[in-house]
């Protein structure tokens, strides 16, 4: 069973996986990750958590003060898990549950984010589309930050169109990286 790592609901627990091949973002890893955001980019964020499975990331965001986030997992069975954690913590008002295919989705989007969270599947090597899709104008706001979690034994460009990589970082078999979103 996971835990919620920090914010207000810091330790609540979460359902895992409900189907083969989900690997949920680690305790660890995500404590990482909102440790190394810059203070103030969380609190009020609209938040995309691409990719979601169990929604672990978009919660982390949501217990650190982001405002709103919207998950994108396009399996059926996980969008349940994923409902069901965001009941049990209490944030199912400030989240939509959207069980589609991230690439589609990001196209009829409606308001820009401040933060995509993304940790795909090892087995989607080629990130590209999906950073591509993020890249595009209207998509993410001017600053935004976009976590990409991936196999530590993959590399992702330094650059994607509006994207800059400004910061990579290894745990084990997972690798994270940080991208900014650069004005047009």
């Amino acid at each position: 069973m996971m835990r919620v790592a920090g914010g207000a609901a810091r330790g609540l627990r979460l359902k895992g996986a409900a189907v083969a091949g989900v690997r949920p973002t680690t305790e660890r890893v995500r404590a990482a990750i909102f440790n190394i955001l810059e203070p103030g980019l969380v609190d009020g964020a609209r938040v995309v958590d691409l990719y979601a499975g169990s929604g672990s990331l978009g919660i982390e965001a949501l217990s650190r003060g982001a405002a709103w986030a919207d998950f994108v997992e396009r399996n059926q069975r996980q969008c349940r898990y994923l409902q069901d954690n965001l009941n049990s913590t209490g944030y199912a008002d400030a989240a939509g549950v959207h069980c589609a295919d991230a690439l589609r989705w990001l196209e009829r989007r409606e308001q820009p984010y401040e933060l995509a969270l993304l940790d795909p599947p090892y087995r989607i090597a080629d990130l590209a589309p999906t950073l591509d899709a993020l890249a595009r104008p209207g998509v993410l706001s001017d600053g935004a930050v976009v976590v990409v979690g991936h196999s530590s034994r993959g590399e992702l460009p330094d650059t994607r169109g509006r994207l800059r990589c400004y910061d990579r970082r290894r745990y084990g078999d997972n690798a994270i990286s940080f991208y900014a979103c650069q004005s047009d």
